[in-house]
């Protein structure tokens, strides 16, 4: 998974041809940190289809507040720098996000 911050988000993400998967987390977030070695599993299994970055709302509140990233952990994925679906807080499972991905890649 590739690290993002404020001065690369937009191109890697926002300008981006294609699916991305983004992972908001912060330092702090105990959930953030339980999901990360099961989102770095599915990174590589669906490597073909989107690219996967994550971006520390702690370094980047507004970027955040920018996407309406409200809670945490937020995963969202974007379509050709359009936002096409999300799971936040608790909807944050291994199992949701695989099922986005499958319900929104064709």
């Amino acid at each position: 998974m590739l690290n993002v911050d404020k001065g690369t988000f937009e191109e890697e993400v926002l300008n981006a041809e294609g699916y991305v998967l983004v992972d908001y987390y912060s330092d702090g977030c105990v959930p953030c940190q339980a999901l990360l070695p099961e989102l770095e599993i599915i990174s590589e299994k669906h490597a073909d289809k989107a690219k996967f970055v994550k971006l520390n709302t702690s370094k980047a509140r507004r970027m955040a507040i920018k996407q309406k990233v409200l809670g945490l952990p937020t995963i969202t994925l974007y379509k050709d720098g359009t936002k096409v679906a999300e799971l936040t807080k608790d909807d944050a499972t291994a199992k949701n996000i695989e099922n986005m991905l499958v319900e929104n890649i064709k």
